[in-house]
């Protein structure tokens, strides 16, 4: 029995030496390009404070990468990224607004060199804002993208609301992002925010082709070119801008934003639903005819 209790230990010691803990943030190179990918998809890639902070180092790291001409984001086990872990808002304390910053990814800056992002299953709330940062993406056919986060107050933190508009247009942003709609891959083309629909499962492999066709180019005429259209697109007031966003955002109470977290930890709004968002009001007619209701039971 001894032995037997010892060699059952002995193995659970060696199974949690062998395997190793998966990393979040998977980077690889291929010639010239950077693939990074968000590694969490029993959470459908959703983004909490550590993997933001990893990714951030990973597109530092490509920026910094003189022989990287182009990256890659994507998304593994089907999903590109379900946006903020609210499960990590959930467990913030309200009273400290430290805090904030906590669920948000620090990509709020421009990035020096070309990004792609290969979009499938959820692209939604911080997700989108991220597929924004990049300079072109292409969308799997049965992927859907959304600001989800409309349903539990939680605000544009990384960039939606300049970016967005820039690309699509005013008109079609405030339909987005005051909506919450969802946007199928055909939509997204037509309003011009996936510039490529690609077959399910083709998504990353069609996005390391686009990367790829950009680094034969010659790279410095390349970036100044890119830099001039950002330049024009946002009256050089890019970084005010979002600044502004992000001072905006804060003067959304973190308890509302705690409370639409636990709502949806809860079950409400699960798998992009936007019904029962609240409670259904039972008026004094209703409760007396469900009591008669049960009592004949």
């Amino acid at each position: 029995m001894i032995k037997r209790l010892l060699f059952q230990s002995w193995t659970r010691n060696l199974c949690t030496q062998i395997i190793p803990t998966p990393k979040r943030i998977i980077i690889e190179k291929i010639g010239y390009v950077t693939t990074i990918g968000i590694n969490r998809p029993e959470k459908r890639n959703c983004i909490d404070s550590n993997t933001a902070k990893l990714l951030e180092g990973a597109i530092s790291a490509f920026e910094e990468d003189s022989s990287s001409y182009a990256a890659v984001v994507y998304g593994t086990g089907g999903n590109f990224c379900s946006g903020h872990d609210l499960q990590e808002i959930e467990n913030l304390e309200s009273n400290n607004e430290n805090e904030w910053d906590v669920a948000v990814l620090p990509s709020k800056k421009y990035i020096s060199k070309p990004m792609v992002a290969a979009l499938s299953g959820y692209t939604v709330g911080l997700g989108l804002e991220l597929a924004l940062l990049c300079d072109l993406r292409v969308m799997e056919e049965t992927a859907v993208i959304g600001l989800y986060g409309r349903r539990f107050g939680i605000p544009l933190m990384d960039g939606g609301s300049v970016r967005l508009p820039a690309i699509i247009g005013l008109s079609r942003a405030l339909d987005l992002i005051l909506t919450g709609r969802s946007l199928t891959a055909k939509e997204a083309f037509d309003w011009g925010l996936a510039n490529r629909i690609v077959a399910c499962g083709a998504g990353l492999g069609q996005a390391i082709q686009l990367a790829t066709s950009l680094v034969k180019f010659p790279q410095d005429c390349l970036r100044i070119d890119r830099n001039s259209t950002y330049f024009a697109s946002f009256n050089r007031v890019y970084d005010e801008l979002l600044e502004n966003e992000k001072t905006n955002a804060k003067k959304v109470e973190l308890a509302d934003l705690i409370e639409g977290a636990k709502k949806f930890m809860g079950g409400i709004g699960k798998h992009g639903k936007f019904y029962n968002l609240k409670e259904k009001e039972v008026f004094e007619w209703e409760k007396q005819f469900t009591n008669t209701a049960k009592s004949k039971l």
